[in-house]
């Protein structure tokens, strides 16, 4: 089925997309060899902390593919294709069920704001590094890893907001930020690179 609008379209209006305040997006250059089509940021997420407290506790990337009449693996014309990292805690980083639970994150995550979506796949990594010599006191760090794909159903433009958002509720829930309640707004102005 042929869209009613051009990826172009599709693209301005994502470039309107607001995140909540603690994250920063960033337009890249999207990959060109995937897709006819493509369109690409960054996300930086802080702990919402102000002066020398912020840190930065999460970033990924979000891909928007389009290749008219799709690709055989795709079941669609659209495909987001998604990474992201997060600080975990050593004890998250032990969990054997890490792996499943992220992979349940990102699920969830495409359901809780009514994303809908075909062949979703990907792989979550736990990484765990510890530092030697004139590292040394430096503490160890652990991280989570999720690269996803999935087919976005888009009847209309701002459908593609409902993965966008996924994607940035996927990456504050696992860097540990609480969950803006529904209907709370903002105070802050939405900072944005680029």
């Amino acid at each position: 089925m042929k869209s009613s609008f051009t990826f172009d379209e599709l693209i301005e209006l994502l470039r309107t997309f607001t995140p909540r305040d603690e994250i920063i997006l960033e337009e890249v250059p999207a990959p060109q060899k995937l897709a006819t089509h493509s369109f690409a940021f960054t996300a930086d997420i802080s702990n919402g902390a102000l002066g020398e407290d912020e840190a930065e506790v999460a970033s990924g990337r979000f891909v928007i593919l389009h290749e008219p009449g799709g690709q055989d693996t795709w079941e669609g014309d659209f495909r987001c294709v998604t990474f992201m990292r997060a600080d975990v805690d050593s004890d998250m980083q032990e969990d054997p069920l890490l792996p499943e639970v992220g992979w349940n994150w990102l699920l969830d995550s495409l359901e809780a704001t009514g994303a809908q979506c075909n062949a979703p796949s990907g792989t979550v990594t736990r990484v765990s590094s510890a530092s030697f010599g004139k590292l040394s006191p430096r503490n160890n760090d652990s991280e989570i890893e999720i690269r996803a794909s999935w087919s976005p159903t888009i009847t209309a433009p701002t459908d593609i907001f409902l993965h966008v958002q996924a994607w940035c509720n996927l990456m504050t829930e696992v860097a540990g930020l609480p969950p803006v309640p529904e209907g709370v707004a903002s105070i802050g102005a939405a900072r944005r690179r680029g």
